[in-house]
């Protein structure tokens, strides 16, 4: 794991969102899924989606969203990053699902939020939902999945 200073260096974009031990993300597009989706031999077919209205975003209770972050990032060469979910969010009983952010992927991250709790969740857009956790990577490659920009 990677401290502030370095943080600063490597995301410079993300400056005032780095914090003592990685970097909050915010929230900027929700979606519903209004389809279904598969992936039979690692035929990727994505669900259709539609986008809520901003800037305040009404989950419902049971359900799950996928969220984009309000600008895209490249992770360098030689690091990788963990995603994990801002406290609040638990205690609210809202979690995030997230993926390894691999050495050299550029793109705009999507984490899904679920809203595990009995009542709405209300957030607007620009809250902090997840933190980056930056790590080095010895010997490692280059991203080169679908999912790059």
């Amino acid at each position: 794991m990677i401290g502030e200073k370095l943080l600063k260096k490597l995301f410079p974009d993300f400056e005032e969102l780095v914090q003592p031990a990685g970097i909050d993300l915010r929230v900027d597009k929700v979606y519903r899924q209004m389809g279904p989706g598969s992936l039979i031999d690692d035929e990727k077919n994505l669900p259709p989606l539609e986008m809520l209205e901003p800037p305040i975003y009404r989950l419902e209770p049971g359900k799950a969203y996928l969220v984009s972050v309000d600008r895209m990032i490249e992770i360098p060469e030689g690091y990788a990053m963990l995603y994990l979910p801002r406290s609040t969010l638990l205690r609210s009983f809202v979690s995030v699902h997230t993926a390894v952010g691999d050495p050299g992927f550029r793109g705009t991250l999507q984490f899904l939020l679920h809203n595990h709790g009995e009542y709405e969740y209300t957030l607007k857009r620009g809250e902090r939902i997840v933190q980056a956790v930056v790590f080095r990577v010895e010997g490692s490659g280059r991203y080169s999945g679908s999912y790059q920009e």
